[in-house]
């Protein structure tokens, strides 16, 4: 019979090495059980306002989680029997039981991946189950985590403080009204959740509806937004809402690229005719986006927002997907980015400012040694966000810190941040991130280039301080 006790060991992710293991544990320890902060995500604000029990295993573990779904359809697993139910209102499986047996039926396939290690993290510490996942034990584990989520202890609020979360932020258009942030705000509970300002509804010509985003745009604002002035105004209005209403310390731009533009007020009017007209080449689409990231930067110098950029993604690359489920469907493909050339006018003209931060994201990580390390090493502006999405995983941190740090340090960075909207791997992917740091850290402790006092300094920045101070968190 095989073994079928799922079990956590403490020094998973640690060097192999006795020596190099015994200098990360001595790390990790002091690191293990600091705050969570997490300044960017996509978990849902309502369930901190409303604080209602969550439905059952598998609309909270598997239907919204891509990373999950996207290995299942890519071994031909139909996303209908996952729950996913087609745009055009076609049938979908709406038996959670037998969405999770589906599931369980293939996490054989999650063998070696990060999901594998945040959900048996989840399954672990969170539900104290102590049987590994399968086609045999999925009713029992499914039955477990059922009757543990209709009790009080797993309501979002409780989980949110057993979980130690300091500070969570989410993502919302600037569409929102923000009803949810305003509840929470106006509640009892001490929960920190702020939101962060995500404009690419109404800055890129490419997203869907963008005409009429933009058209609703000023009718919230009570500004012109057929006009240059007018439409910056309104985006100008919307972050000053976002900031008194949700408490926002930060912008995201997920942007095809990272060109940014520097052009007059005439050329730009002539470009939003063209993009609210629909009536635009794929070159003005681009250059487009591109002013209006040296716009989000001139607006985030005057009012404090931190940006960050999260480019190099070929949003819905499958159309056939698109066109049946929608956006996020597990189809977005990694391509390589210019950042040198890309970000120049914008370096040109704020890259000085003390008073500017903008952190830089890649799914190309071919750029990190040649292009974003040396760029964060000089422009005062500059930070490098974590290893992220495909790359927010052991090795792919690990690559991270072996090829920015000697260039960039460690204070061009800014800690991690999870990025998820699967809010039972939050404390999951913290802990991945502060084993691996730790680990690294260990190895230049071993290889005599750094004290150990030091690394524990370093190891504490990197989990908790940088990023408080980074995202303007700290008060």
């Amino acid at each position: 019979m095989p073994n079928r006790q799922l079990i956590l060991h403490e020094d998973r992710l640690l060097p192999p090495d006795p020596g190099l293991r015994a200098i990360a544990r001595r790390l990790y320890d002091q690191v293990a059980d600091l705050p969570i902060v997490s300044p960017h995500g996509h978990t849902d604000p309502r369930w901190f306002a409303e604080d209602a029990p969550f439905p059952d295993p598998a609309k909270l573990l598997i239907v919204p989680d891509h990373y999950l779904f996207r290995m299942l359809y890519s071994q031909g697993v139909p996303l209908e029997t996952l729950g996913i139910r087609p745009k055009d209102g076609g049938a979908a499986e709406t038996d959670p039981r037998a969405i999770f047996r589906t599931f369980a039926e293939h996490w054989y396939l999650f063998r070696g991946t990060p999901s594998r290690l945040w959900l048996n993290h989840v399954l672990h510490e969170v539900f104290d189950l102590r049987v590994r996942l399968g086609p045999d034990t999925a009713d029992e584990i499914y039955d477990a985590i059922d009757a543990k989520l209709k009790t009080p202890a797993f309501r979002p609020r409780a989980l949110f403080e057993r979980f130690g979360i300091e500070a969570i932020a989410t993502t919302e258009s600037p569409l929102d009204p923000l009803d949810h942030h305003r509840a929470i705000r106006d509640s009892t509970w001490p929960g920190r959740v702020v939101t962060a300002y995500r404009p690419d509804p109404v800055v890129d010509p490419d997203f869907e509806g963008f005409a009429d985003n933009v058209a609703k745009l000023g009718e919230i604002t009570g500004e012109d937004t057929a006009t240059w002035a007018g439409y910056l105004a309104a985006l100008a209005n919307r972050r000053a809402y976002f900031r008194e209403v949700g408490g926002a310390t930060s912008t995201d731009h997920g942007h095809p690229s990272t060109t940014t533009a520097d052009l007059s007020p005439k050329v730009c009017q002539e470009l939003l005719d063209r993009a609210l007209s629909g009536s635009f080449a794929a070159h003005e689409a681009e250059l487009f986006r591109g002013q209006m990231l040296t716009e989000m930067a001139r607006m985030s110098l005057e009012d404090g927002l931190v940006m960050q950029l999260h480019p190099g993604s070929v949003r819905n690359h499958n159309p056939l997907l698109f066109q049946r489920f929608g956006r996020d469907m597990g189809a977005d493909i990694p391509r390589a980015t210019d950042y040198v050339a890309g970000l120049k006018p914008l370096l040109d003209r704020f890259g000085n400012e003390p008073g500017l931060t903008l952190i830089l994201f890649t799914l190309d990580e071919t750029a990190y040694s040649r292009e974003l390390a040396p760029l964060a090493g000089h422009y005062p502006i500059l930070k490098l966000g974590p290893a992220w999405w495909f790359y927010d995983s052991p090795e792919g941190m690990l690559r991270y810190r072996r090829q920015v740090t000697e260039t960039a340090g460690f204070y061009n960075t800014v800690g991690f941040n999870d990025d998820t909207r699967a809010f039972l791997s939050i404390p999951a992917r913290h802990d991945v991130a502060r084993r691996v740091d730790c680990a690294y850290l260990a190895e230049l402790v071993g290889d005599h280039r750094m004290d150990e006092d030091e690394a524990a300094e370093v190891a504490h920045d990197l989990a908790y301080r940088l990023v408080k101070q980074t995202y303007r968190l700290g008060v």
